[in-house]
């Protein structure tokens, strides 16, 4: 379940500000010692694998896909067919087969190994393998016949899982949709019936999600404006299709995982409950920003009354991901987890299938594929596994820097005209050891940045602070309790 904060720059070309956000992605890049380009002999071994596909032999061509994805998209993980089934329905959902195109030990493997995850900002990419196979070969494009793993989940009415079952099959997506064709297809009526009962399943599913206690981020787009030397800031919700489509990632998500946990070997991605400082801290910036929080309102009911259409209900969200801190990876082979839930989905949950974007869900699928076909799992999948919770830390730790650091860079950039303005906010945090250090959140422009005082700062209290520097160079932005 992705996490991201995405961020779209809009800009006019050659403009001063576009210009100081383009060589700050670069430096950022640099910093992080990441970069776009692969090695020549990644590259060879990529067009090679990709001239030459090692193709099942099941033929569901018959299935009429479709993909929906942001506009532009070309790294297509996932494409969807549903249909009913009696009172019930079947969800076909077919996945990039990285195994067509990579064998273990391949430059590719390797430099994806290293890689971990592909890294999104600011309209940026650094992906996890060459583009020839994650923008073309391997991607689930409209009217190209693709080696896929073929989700088939069973469920009833009520969008409860009965059965599911993944196999190697050819598949052929007809139509790529971006989010606002499919929902104005959904809203006037004239989508085929695939997208439209994507819309009956992914209410039921949204319900069940919240009858198990378990809520998903509807995570914001922020779209950075930059006009000559001024930049500005504004967040795009999600639409419900969105939200349904990510439905159906999850139900995957859900089904790999009960799969594994059943045969006691896999992959899973893990979540535990969340520390109840950071919880008391949300609090606060729910109160910096005027959003009513009653006491007694729990927090996966507290995020679904958000409306992400709102700036301050948008920046409500991202701050939430802060309770996604300690997510990582468990992987087992005879003996489960001690803990292996998902603590904000409210139960396990494995990554399965955004194979061309991270590393991991490449090695779960195939731990699935096995025990669908009752073979045994391979051996290079199951010496793989005891390294791959720490190889996607570490990527994930990378992405979260990668992320930060452009989230960093728009914010001082936003700000930077405003240097020695008063601003109101409250404080979220205070420095444990140093009290007259911490955190400010401040309602408008919905940012966090660090603050500090001459004398301990009043925590959870609004407070009047002067903004004394925003250095887009370094990406910094400070405020001075007044």
């Amino acid at each position: 379940m992705p996490s991201n904060r995405v961020v779209h720059v809009r800009s006019a070309g050659g403009s001063a500000g576009a210009r100081v956000f383009t060589d700050g992605i670069a430096r950022i890049q640099q910093e992080l010692e990441v970069t776009p380009e692969f090695p020549p002999e990644v590259e060879a071994a990529a067009a090679a694998a990709a001239a030459a596909p090692r193709l099942p032999d099941l033929d569901r061509t018959d299935l009429p896909f479709v993909t929906i994805d942001p506009p532009g998209a070309r790294d297509l993980d996932q494409a969807l067919h549903i249909e009913r089934d009696g009172d019930g329905y079947v969800v076909h959902y077919a996945i990039a087969d990285l195994a067509a195109f990579i064998r273990p030990g391949d430059p590719v493997d390797v430099e994806a190994r290293r890689r971990g995850e592909t890294l999104y900002g600011a309209d940026s990419k650094v992906p996890l393998h060459p583009t020839v196979i994650s923008e073309d070969a391997g991607s689930l494009l409209a009217g190209q016949v693709r080696p896929a793993l073929l989700w088939t989940i069973r469920l009833t009415a009520e969008g409860e899982r009965t059965d599911m079952h993944v196999e190697r099959a050819l598949v052929r997506s007809t139509a790529q949709l971006d989010y606002p064709t499919a929902q104005a297809g959904i809203d006037d009526g004239t989508a085929d019936e695939t997208l439209l009962l994507l819309r009956e399943v992914g209410e039921r599913r949204l319900a069940r999600e919240a009858a198990r206690g378990g809520v998903s981020l509807p995570l914001p787009e922020q779209e950075v404006d930059v006009d000559g030397e001024t930049w500005s800031l504004e967040f795009r919700g999600l639409l419900p299709v969105e939200q349904w489509n990510a439905q159906i990632s999850l139900l995957t998500g859900f089904a790999a995982a009960a799969l594994m946990v059943y045969a006691r070997v896999g992959l899973l991605r893990t979540l535990p409950p969340p520390d109840p400082r950071d919880v008391t801290r949300l609090h606060r910036t729910a109160q910096a920003l005027g959003i009513a929080w009653p006491a007694e309102q729990l927090y996966p009911d507290f995020v679904r009354s958000l409306n992400p259409a709102k700036p301050t209900h948008a920046a409500m969200v991202v701050a939430c991901t802060r309770l996604l801190r300690g997510s990582g990876y468990a992987a087992f082979d005879g003996e489960l987890p001690a803990d292996p839930q998902h603590a904000a989905l409210a139960t396990e949950y494995a990554h399965v299938t955004a194979p061309l974007r991270r590393l991991g869900d490449r090695f779960a699928s195939e731990v699935c594929l096995a025990l669908c076909a009752g073979t045994e799992v391979p051996g290079w999948v199951r010496e793989a596994l005891p390294t791959l919770p720490g190889l996607l830390q570490d990527s994930g730790r990378r992405a979260r820097q990668y992320e930060n650091a452009v989230v960093d860079l728009v914010e001082a950039g936003l700000l930077a005209p405003h240097v020695g303005e008063t601003f109101t906010g409250v404080v979220t945090e205070v420095d444990d050891r140093e009290g007259t250090r911490g955190t400010v959140t401040v309602q408008e422009p919905a940012v966090e940045a660090r603050v500090t005082g001459a004398e301990r700062l009043p925590l959870g209290e609004e407070v009047r602070v002067e903004l004394t520097s925003a250095d887009v160079q370094e990406r910094r932005v400070a405020f001075t309790l007044r």
